[in-house]
Parts: C-alpha cells; sequence; structure tokens
C-alpha cells in the first residue's frame, strides 16, 4: 500500500471538526472497519442517522472522509477514511489551536487506554494474536532533533504495514492497535 500523505493539522477549524467526540469515533471506526453507510454507523453508535449524516458531512468537508463512489448508490452513500498520516501541532499559533490539539490528543490517548485495558481484560480469548503481540517499555537519551527523526522513522515503519481494512489478507485477520510515544521524560534533567 502507498505510503498514506502525512497531514499537519494545523488549521483550527479542521482541529475543531476532528475534536467532536462522535466525530473521532466515526473516522476511528472507518479506519478499523472500512467504508460504511451513515445508516450503519447510526445503528453501532447509536445515534440519530441525520445527526450521524451531518457529523460525516463534517468530516468529508475538512477531508478526514470521502464517499465511496464505488459502493455507493442512489441514495445509499457509503464512506470511508481518507488514508493519511494525522499529526497534531507541535507548537501551537494561538491559544485556540492549543485547546483544540490537546483535547484531540487527550481523546486519542483515551482510546487507547481503553483498547488496551479491554485487550488485557479479555486476553486469552485472542489465541494466536496474543501469542503474537508485544508490549514494551524502554526508554533512551536523545537530542531534540534525534527525537524527531527518531519519530519519523517510526512512522515510515509503521506505514510500511499500514493497510484498508478491505485490503487484509484472506483468512485470520484483525485490526491492530499502535501506540507510540516519544517525549521528554517529565521530571527528568538533560542527563548530564
Amino acid at each position: 500500500m502507498p505510503k498514506p500523505p502525512r497531514r499537519d493539522l494545523s488549521d483550527v477549524e479542521a482541529l475543531k471538526a476532528l475534536a467532536h467526540p462522535l466525530r473521532l469515533q466515526l473516522l476511528t471506526w472507518l479506519q478499523r472497519h472500512g467504508a460504511a453507510t451513515s445508516a450503519d454507523l447510526a445503528a453501532e453508535f447509536d445515534e440519530d442517522r441525520g445527526a450521524t449524516s451531518y457529523h460525516l458531512r463534517q468530516l468529508a468537508r475538512f477531508g478526514f472522509v470521502e464517499e465511496d463512489t464505488a459502493r455507493s448508490a442512489g441514495r445509499r452513500r457509503y464512506w470511508r477514511a481518507v488514508p493519511s498520516d494525522l499529526r497534531l501541532p507541535r507548537r501551537s499559533d494561538g491559544e485556540e489551536e492549543a485547546v483544540v490539539a490537546r483535547e484531540i490528543g487527550r481523546q486519542w490517548k483515551e482510546r487507547a487506554d481503553r483498547d488496551l485495558s479491554a485487550y488485557f481484560a479479555d486476553q486469552e480469548s485472542y489465541g494466536a494474536f496474543a501469542e503474537a503481540a508485544m508490549h514494551s517499555f524502554g526508554s533512551t537519551v536523545l537530542t531534540a532533533d534525534e527525537l524527531a527523526q527518531f519519530g519519523e522513522e517510526y512512522i515510515a515503519f509503521l506505514t510500511r504495514w499500514q493497510r484498508d481494512p478491505e485490503q487484509a489478507p484472506p483468512g485470520d485477520s484483525r485490526h491492530i492497535t499502535v501506540v507510540f510515544h516519544a517525549f521528554p521524560t517529565p521530571g527528568e534533567g538533560t542527563g548530564r
């Protein structure tokens, strides 16, 4: 699969569109499961179909999702996530952008925490996937430039393994959550 384009989320209006909790859930679902209609998603999230359709159009307005024209027919519109490497701003130009970016980061972290907790609560049921899963905690000492390079190399590696749900190999495959954090350790000095 070709590398998804990097998208630095610096437009405050796009950030606000993505920060809406239901919109972020819709996008995550489409990324994990593939194309769906607003009716499918309304049923999945126990939401009003009209509201779900509105939120999908807002995500489309800012380029996070698009209509899957190959599947859509008549009034039945399928939506799919636009493949992209979404990046929150490292530094914000204004307070509003900073607040919204922090909110998205908080929601991403909460999602990762919920997914990991649910996995650990029922780990035995995942069979071969539980045996193949890896959990590691490590650290190193880097300069700021090295940390930036480290992050880019990680994203490049992850991208080599990314595929849309529709492109999953036949047989037993699952969506895999990958969580990565690389940041200065709070309360630690420069190591010198």
